[in-house]
């Protein structure tokens, strides 16, 4: 059995990748850039150069493969792109797509990367090919984004209000992603994949100050000054927006509940955020005293 895996190289695909390899399942790669694939995924990967506007590409890609990892970064274009992966691996005769997608993807969402992944799993259901979708909520690693400031500041600003969030650990949607592409008979056809727990952005503060041995603290901001901040550090305004907008649903409590369906996949408890915390605390600024483990993927 080949798989393909698409968007290889990203937060979750490159995972996914690694995961299957060392299962010692044949990979193929989907990558624009081999030079910056190969360190990344290894040498052990059959990396096939492309991109996904090309649909020669994606056909060549499909060629022998039996199941297929599809995913892609939130841009224009996204919507065309896997859907044409979508169709050519109908014609390749491809048995099985699982699909990356969002936390709730509707149709009539307010938020645009929702809708953008509910148009791609309604063309991956009308295709008929046997599918499975998997809906991370918020990943761990996006904390990252506020690694530099915390840094310099021992702040953590976000307008998250009093939310409640079952973050994930990327590790572990690739963990459930490699199981869903390699089982006999996957036991649904949608995982809502959430970590162990639901926990404010004051948890996350006091993970980050355990885990580095810093005093963080958490600034609850207004959606204004978080929108602006984003503008200002370059963000495109659609990019922006979505954040916002995805903080606002959060708030409302679209994210706090937990699911069973990692576990049900990858036979373990997913990790914590204690766990990401302590695998990432030097992107965070580390004491001297502190010790550190490696940062995670």
């Amino acid at each position: 059995m080949t798989i393909l895996v698409t968007g290889a190289t990203g937060n979750v695909g490159a995972n996914v990748v690694r995961v299957l390899v060392a299962r010692g399942v044949p990979v193929r790669a989907f990558v624009r850039d081999r030079d910056k694939a190969l360190p990344m995924l290894g040498d052990r990967t059959d990396l096939l150069v492309g991109d996904l506007a090309d649909t020669d590409a994606i056909h060549r890609a499909v060629q022998g493969v039996d199941r297929v990892f599809l995913a892609c970064g939130n841009v224009p274009g996204q919507v065309q792109y896997e859907c044409a992966v979508i169709d050519a691996a109908k014609d390749a005769g491809v048995t099985r797509v699982v699909k990356l997608s969002s936390p709730r993807p509707a149709l009539d969402s307010p938020l645009v990367f929702d809708r953008w992944h509910a148009e791609i799993e309604r063309h991956l259901v009308r295709s008929g090919l046997r599918s499975v979708m998997l809906r991370p909520r918020t990943y761990m690693t996006n904390v990252l984004g506020y690694a530099e400031g915390i840094a310099q500041t021992g702040r953590i600003f976000a307008p998250a209000g009093a939310a409640r969030i079952s973050f994930i650990d990327p590790r572990d949607v690739a963990a459930a992603a490699a199981a869903a592409l390699t089982a006999d008979e996957p036991l649904s056809e949608i995982y809502t994949l959430t970590g162990p727990e639901s926990i404010g952005f004051d948890r996350v503060a006091a993970e980050l100050s355990t885990a580095t041995g810093r005093t963080i603290e958490y600034v609850d901001v207004p959606d204004e000054a978080a929108h602006q901040a984003m503008l200002d550090a370059g963000l495109p305004a659609m990019a922006a927006d979505f954040i916002v907008g995805l903080f606002q649903s959060q708030r409302a409590g679209s994210m706090t509940s937990t699911t069973d369906d990692v576990r049900e996949l990858i036979d373990r408890e997913p990790r914590t955020f204690r766990q990401f915390a302590q695998d990432n605390a030097s992107a965070f600024g580390v004491k001297e005293s502190v010790g550190t483990g490696a940062v995670g993927q």
